[in-house]
């Protein structure tokens, strides 16, 4: 395990790679997303694979696709964690966690990972009524599936913020306790405050928890955060020890012919996530 005290600045990375993709579009904004994290911290991201085409196809396929990038990416994190490291990294789609997520819990089974997103992505292959890979991406970390990539994740190591798109079974594991949610409104910030309780966080950010039209991201869900309210928890967040920081699901554009749209005020709203983690 890896010891707080024994931290180093951050090491921020691009996964470049495709990983249960609808579009083309989510690959292209992640460069940008990375892009941007090197010239707010000053160091050169290490690259994880190399865009494909979209298959838009079902969860198997996909991860079967996907899993020589995945694999990278955990080594990537394993790398990066024992040394000491601070990840802050740019991904693709939010499945990249099904890589990401078993090395964290491996190392700091003490953090919580607190987890931005529209959805609960708390859906197995059982469960699933789309087959989309991204509506299983925190259910394999948390073991309810194999997906070849490691689990460990522990229930009550993870928080759900802003979710409001939410199938019947993942309800039912929120309405057992089995999981924290923290809704949107007035009080998310005291809200998730108190659910953290004091420990490390990881933070994962799902655009897609923002307020449509805030992003280009693949799902509009009405009722989500504001720029504004992510500021806001991104403060009180810095409070805590940082562990690690994902951001995914930013795409380039709303459709290929549009023009491209800067993440600068998405990172502006998680600067203070930055800033401590910089200074870890």
């Amino acid at each position: 395990m890896t010891s707080p005290a024994a931290r180093r600045p951050p090491v921020i990375t691009h996964f470049a790679a495709r990983a249960g993709d609808h579009n083309d579009r989510a690959m292209q904004g992640s460069g940008m997303i990375a892009a941007e994290l090197a010239s707010r911290l000053k160091t050169e991201p290490v690259v994880i694979g190399r865009p494909e085409p979209a298959l838009c196809t079902n969860w198997d396929t996909e991860l079967t696709a996907a899993h020589p990038a995945l694999l990278a990416m955990a080594q990537q994190y394993e790398r990066i964690f024992r040394v000491g490291g601070t990840p802050v990294t740019a991904l693709s789609r939010c499945a990249v966690a099904l890589a990401t997520l078993p090395v964290v819990a491996g190392h700091r089974p003490d953090a919580v990972v607190v987890w931005f997103d529209a959805h609960a992505d708390l859906n197995t292959p059982h469960t699933t009524t789309t087959g989309y890979l991204g509506g299983l991406a925190l259910s394999g970390p948390l073991g309810m599936w194999p997906t070849g990539l490691g689990d460990g994740l522990r229930n009550e190591n993870v928080i759900l913020c802003g979710a409001r798109d939410i199938d019947p079974p993942e309800q039912a594991l929120i309405d057992r306790g089995d999981i924290t949610l923290v809704g949107v409104g007035p009080d998310i910030t005291a809200g998730l405050r108190a659910a953290i309780a004091g420990r490390p966080v990881y933070v994962h950010i799902d655009c897609d928890v923002l307020d449509p039209g805030i992003v280009p991201t693949d799902y509009l869900v009405p009722g989500g955060l504001t720029l504004d309210d992510l500021r806001s928890v991104a403060g009180m967040l810095a409070e805590h020890e940082i562990v690690g920081l994902e951001v995914g699901e930013f795409e380039a554009a709303e459709h290929p012919a549009s023009d491209l749209v800067t993440p600068g005020p998405l990172l502006d709203a998680l600067q203070p996530l930055l800033d401590k983690a910089g200074a870890a």
